[in-house]
């Protein structure tokens, strides 16, 4: 079921990066014990709700004390904790990192914010957008003379924050196999972005990154690696950096027979080169340059929907996608030789598995009767 399998996880309920970390752990075999709010019991599952896949879910009231209490006999149990609230929420909920490793000293406590604990906007509120803002990612993406483009939620929330989040899991659990301690992760968004970005310093350092967006190698300056519309009003993607690869792309363009082309790293030239391209791509439809150049050495693929991607040749082979009651999602990754993890389940309803999540810590059905009728949970 996975390299974690027998790693227990208690999952505070949140949104974004929190569950995207979360989804991560249980797609490589842990066990995540959702602890979602009293009031959101009753509803519904979502099952389109992917970063939710794989939970185990607990209903409980956080404001009543023996609903904190029946949190901390989980945490007693658990080897991680995720929260992904403002710093100091937990503290005032009773369930921050000083008396969750009290009840459990090995626990690792994960802890994800878009700014961090600390710094002076710690506190303030914030998305993605504002987080890649500060740590200088925001500004390389986008097309010269234009407003920078927010990549999705990709840099921040999810590469930069939940994936951040679960490395640092994973290593901390890896060193507590030495130590046999516990310990708190500041993961924040702002520090996971600018990690990212660390190729683009190297260069920037270098003094070829210009802070003009649009003129530099990677962000679509550079005519060999952008994206370029076809006759279908649909697009492809080219990334022919190395001389070889440069040099097959003009063969397959028609532009090796050009005796005055400008030399390849002409910065200077890339605008009139990239308009011969321009010219050049729009003259046949999608297909037809997948025919002429995918699957050779230009670095070239379609540009697709996320439908056609799913239905893709390649990525069927690979099963890179996975659909389940109808529903496409991406399958677990990275790929292990023996402890292959499989597809969790679905995301279930919230506190759907409030009795079997207790009575597997020892809480008897006594206890758990006069905790539903305290309110406590639901």
């Amino acid at each position: 079921m996975g390299p974690l399998e027998g790693v227990r996880v208690v999952e505070l309920q949140g949104i974004g990066p929190g569950p995207f970390c979360g989804m991560m752990l249980a797609d490589m075999g842990a066990e995540i014990i959702r602890i979602d709010r009293s009031s959101a019991a009753g509803q519904e599952a979502n099952k389109t709700d992917f970063l939710a896949r794989g939970r185990k879910s607990i209903a409980v009231d956080l404001k009543n004390p023996e609903g904190v209490e029946t949190v901390l006999r989980l945490i007693e149990s658990a080897d991680v904790l995720i929260e992904g609230f403002r710093p100091g929420v937990t503290e005032r909920l009773g369930l921050g990192p000083d008396v969750c490793l009290q009840r459990n000293p090995g626990l690792i406590y994960g802890r994800m914010t878009g700014w961090g604990q600390t710094g002076s906007m710690a506190s303030a509120a914030g998305h993605d957008i504002n987080y890649i803002s500060l740590s200088g990612a925001l500004h390389a993406i986008g097309e010269k003379d234009r407003n920078p483009t927010p990549p999705l939620n990709l840099v921040g929330d999810f590469g930069g924050g939940g994936m951040l989040l679960a490395f640092g899991i994973t290593t901390a659990l890896f060193e507590k196999q030495k130590s046999g301690q516990g310990q708190v992760i500041d993961a924040a968004m702002t520090d996971g972005s600018a990690l990212l970005m660390n190729a683009v310093f190297g260069i920037m350092n270098t003094g070829r990154w210009s802070p003009e967006r649009g003129t530099n190698l990677l962000d679509g300056g550079a005519h060999f690696y952008g994206s370029y519309r076809t006759k279908d009003d649909k697009h492809i993607s080219i990334g022919s950096i190395e001389p070889q690869f440069y040099q097959l792309l003009l063969e397959k363009t028609g532009l090796a027979n050009d005796a005055d082309l400008p030399k390849q790293m002409s910065r200077d030239s890339w605008p009139i080169l990239r308009e011969k391209l321009e010219e050049i791509f729009v003259q046949k439809t999608r297909d037809e340059w997948d025919g002429i150049m995918l699957g050779t050495d230009i670095c070239y693929a379609p540009i697709l929907t996320l439908e056609e991607a799913a239905n893709h040749p390649h990525n069927k082979e690979r099963q890179t996608f996975s659909e389940s009651d109808g529903l496409i999602q991406a399958s677990p990754a990275p790929r292990f030789s023996r402890t292959s993890p499989e597809l969790p389940a679905v995301a279930t309803a919230a506190g759907a598995d409030t009795n079997q999540i207790l009575e597997g810590i020892g809480v008897s059905q006594e206890e758990i009767e006069g905790l539903r009728a305290s309110g406590a949970i639901a």
